[in-house]
Parts: structure tokens; C-alpha cells; sequence
């Protein structure tokens, strides 16, 4: 959901980075020693995830995986995502270096959310229905949010955006729906298989 160099207006460009500075900051001190390697793990996945891009008018969709990353990860995601996008910019030119704030909150925002929501509910959970469930919404309504971001930003831009925040948001369902499920086989099969990650 990279949004292109040039779109945003500086109220936004503004506030994409403080809230950006201020979710890094906090990723860093909350994230414990044990959780760096994972961390580098998640933030290569999530580069190689969207390095696939569709372009669609001022932004663009593509996989991108943030609720396990917010799941396993939890404030540690915001961290993880700024370094993916900041390595994108500077390799292959994807969103810019000036939006890569508003480009990093639109993305990590709804990795914290699921993590704060369901991150709990799904550690505790033992049956792997109930963990499936609400894994799956977990991944489909992180892809939701993160549309919804981009359409915020795009909108409080310039209200022309209209078409395309309507055409960027219907793209992403069938995507949310792909995430979701993606994310209910990865974090089950987690749970069992290694279930020290989701603490």
C-alpha cells in the first residue's frame, strides 16, 4: 500500500512522521533482545511480500503480511516495517523517502492494532478453531485498516482522490481475504509448532 512520492500534503507528510517517530521509538524499547532475530526476520518477509507491486492511481496493492508481523512482533512491527520500506526507497524507488512516514503508519498501525486486539485472545486460545478465527480476522481486518489509512490520507489530500480511494479499497478485499487466510494457517501452525513466538 505504498503511496507515491508527491501525493500526500504536508499536513499529512507532518503527521505520517510523528506518528512514525513516535510508534519506532516505542518499537525499539519495547522490543526485547530475544525478539531481534525474529524481528529482522519478519521486516525481510514483509520486503520480499511487497516487493510485488499493482499499481493503482496515486498508491498501489500488494501482499504484505502485517498481522502476523503485528502478531508476532507486536510493537516491534512499527520498527520492522519503517526499516522494509526505508530499504524499498532506497533499492527499487517503491512510496519515497519523504512519504515513508505516512507510508509506515498506514502499515504498522494495523499490525499494533490486531496484535492490542486479539494478540492475547489468540496466545491463550487452545483449540486451533478459535485460534484460525481469530487469526483470520485478525489478517483480513489488518489489510482493511491499512486501505482505510491510505484512503484517509489520499482524502484529507485532496477530496478528486475519490475514484481511486474507492478503487484502492475494493482491490483490497480479495487481498484481505487471501491475508487473512494466510495468517490463520501461519499463526495455527505457530502455535503448535512454536508457540514462543507469539510471546
Amino acid at each position: 500500500m505504498h503511496i507515491s512520492e508527491g501525493v500526500l500534503s504536508t499536513q499529512i507528510l507532518i503527521a505520517g512522521w510523528a506518528g512514525t517517530c513516535a510508534g519506532v521509538a516505542l518499537g525499539l524499547k519495547k522490543t526485547k533482545d530475544y525478539k531481534i532475530v525474529r524481528t529482522a526476520l519478519l521486516s525481510s518477509a514483509f520486503f520480499l511480500a511487497s516487493l510485488v507491486n499493482i499499481r493503482i492511481g496515486p498508491s498501489s496493492t500488494h501482499l504484505s503480511f502485517i498481522a502476523p508481523m503485528g502478531l508476532i512482533l507486536g510493537w516491534g512491527a512499527f520498527p520492522a516495517i519503517f526499516v522494509a520500506l526505508l530499504l524499498q526507497a532506497v533499492l527499487f524507488q517503491f512510496g519515497g523517502f519523504i512519504v515513508l512516514g505516512a507510508n509506515t503508519l498506514a502499515m504498522a498501525s494495523p499490525a499494533l492494532f490486531v496484535y492490542l486486539i486479539f494478540g492475547k485472545i489468540i496466545r491463550n486460545s487452545q483449540k486451533k478453531f478459535n485460534v484460525m478465527i481469530f487469526s483470520f480476522i485478525a489478517g483480513f481486518l489488518a489489510v482493511i485498516l491499512a486501505a482505510s489509512i491510505v484512503g484517509v490520507f489520499l482524502g484529507l489530500t485532496d477530496k478528486n482522490f475519490l475514484t481511486a480511494i474507492k478503487l484502492l479499497f475494493i482491490a483490497h478485499v480479495p487481498l484481505a481475504l487471501v491475508e487473512g487466510l494466510a495468517t490463520a494457517f501461519l499463526i495455527s501452525w505457530l502455535k503448535k509448532a512454536a508457540p514462543e513466538f507469539l510471546f
